[in-house]
């Protein structure tokens, strides 16, 4: 926090994550920007009127964020989100320990960006009747004398509104696009890692049933040897040392076929733990291939900014000979307006004489 906003800016919420922003290079991989998690605050300017996302790590502020009515809090899985910042020219991201803190951010996100929607309104509102209340009496503007060169000016200046609109209109359609495949590269980011530590733990558990495995075998030898004890001393009928020997024989028993109980639960964990590593890899390849639709779909759309942009291109080219030709028009009219004039204090003249 800065000192000199203490006293005017209150904390309206709190809540603790991992703080990220895009890499400004290549604007899809995440840095961290905190080691740890950090508090992430949402605080109200009362003098101003305006709402800020703050957060500090140590004696830097890692996030210094004016909330504003264009901007929108995106969920890409069960505990992250993110939303761009375009007044920083970055994306943050945070990362929460339970996907209800991610839900109770992005509410009090929504709430404070309607409120400064309504703070804007208002300001406008505000301005615009000051504004309504200094306007002096209107002034007739002039007026050219020739109707062709004027009716090119109007149409140069609805040129000029179309293809800013068409601009636009292009820019929201690719920063749309950048935001769709930011989400999916985070998705696959994030099935990535769990896939890695599957196949990390599918390793170990298949290291752990080989080994399962021989101590099963040794295990079932050791039984059907004890077995083997036991019928002979049936088979013999002794008493005394022998039952009691006979008794600890069949308590080792019990003992070694719950152990293989025990065993075969556990390989019928990790083999249910296969299948899930299966559903993984499949969930792995969805997002591979709608990540390479997304690309596509970028690819298109830059396609069109560039046709956009060599007609846009072509259009100003067009302006710019329409301006010449109306401003060679001028010069020709001035000199007939001049010819005329000469005419006329000739003739006056001639009356005259």
């Amino acid at each position: 926090m800065f000192p000199h906003h203490r006293e005017r800016e209150q904390p309206i919420f709190c809540s603790r994550a991992h703080v990220f922003q895009i890499d400004p290079t290549t604007k899809r991989n995440w840095i961290p920007a905190s080691k740890h998690a950090v508090t992430v605050s949402f605080f109200y300017d009362a003098n101003r009127n305006v709402y800020r996302i703050i957060s500090v790590g140590g004696t830097k502020a890692i996030i210094n964020c004016t909330v504003t009515p264009s901007m929108t809090f995106t969920k890409t899985s069960q505990k992250f989100g993110q939303w761009a910042d375009s007044r920083a020219n970055t994306v943050y991201g945070l990362g929460f320990a339970t996907e209800q803190q991610l839900h109770q951010f992005s509410e009090k996100f929504k709430e404070v960006k309607d409120a400064a929607r309504l703070a804007r309104e208002k300001s406008q509102d505000k301005e615009l009747a000051n504004t309504a209340l200094s306007i002096a009496a209107p002034q007739s503007p002039p007026v050219m004398c020739v109707n062709g060169p004027e009716d090119k000016l109007f149409r140069s200046q609805s040129a000029d509104i179309t293809l800013s609109s068409e601009k636009e209109r292009i820019k929201k359609m690719l920063s749309e696009g950048s935001i769709c495949e930011m989400n999916l590269e985070a998705e696959f980011f994030s099935l990535q890692d769990s896939n890695t530590k599957l196949v990390a733990a599918l390793h170990e558990a298949n290291a752990n049933v080989e080994q399962w495995k021989k101590q099963l075998t040794a295990y079932q030898e050791e039984t059907d040897r004890l077995r083997e004890q036991v019928a002979e001393l049936e088979a013999h009928g002794g008493h005394g040392p022998s039952e009691r020997l006979k008794d600890e024989l069949t308590q080792s028993l019990e003992e070694l076929e719950a152990l293989l109980k025990a065993k075969d639960e556990e390989i019928h964990i990790l083999q249910s733990k296969k299948v899930e590593y299966h559903e993984m890899e499949h969930d792995r390849d969805e997002a591979i291939h709608r990540l390479r639709e997304t690309e596509m779909r970028n690819a298109e759309l830059e396609r069109r900014i560039q046709n956009t942009e060599q007609n846009l291109n072509n259009s100003l080219e067009d302006r710019d000979r329409m301006d010449s030709e109306v401003q060679r028009a001028i010069e020709i009219l001035d000199i007939k307006i001049f010819d005329l004039n000469d005419l006329r204090q000739s003739l006056v003249k001639l009356i005259d004489k």
